[in-house]
């Protein structure tokens, strides 16, 4: 089993500074713009340089709960490429490619 592009939804989704969590084979990850200084109510142009943040962990604890120790993270252009390389990222840390 592994993540669809789809499942993260657009990239439109992220600039409301809204996070995307979800599980898959035992591992937990959390999709994000960042930073999230700023971004419900700044243009996007007027926004600093933002990026797309994954991080995954061990499931069973969510992310709040989760020890930081056990957290790889990697940030991403902000861009519908930049997901579209978040979702391959994620799937190599499911299956354990690293």
């Amino acid at each position: 089993m592994s993540i669809k592009p789809h499942e993260l939804y657009s990239i439109n989704f992220y600039e409301y500074g809204e996070a995307y969590y979800g599980s898959c084979n035992g591992t937990r990850y959390r999709v994000a713009i960042d930073p999230l200084k700023n971004v419900h109510f700044t243009p996007p142009e007027k926004r600093d340089p933002a990026v797309l943040k994954a991080t995954v962990w061990p499931e069973p604890y969510a992310y709040g709960a989760a020890d930081p120790e056990t957290m790889i993270s990697r940030e991403f252009p902000f861009s519908e490429e930049g997901l579209e390389e978040t979702v391959i990222w994620l799937n190599k840390q499911i299956a354990g490619e690293v």
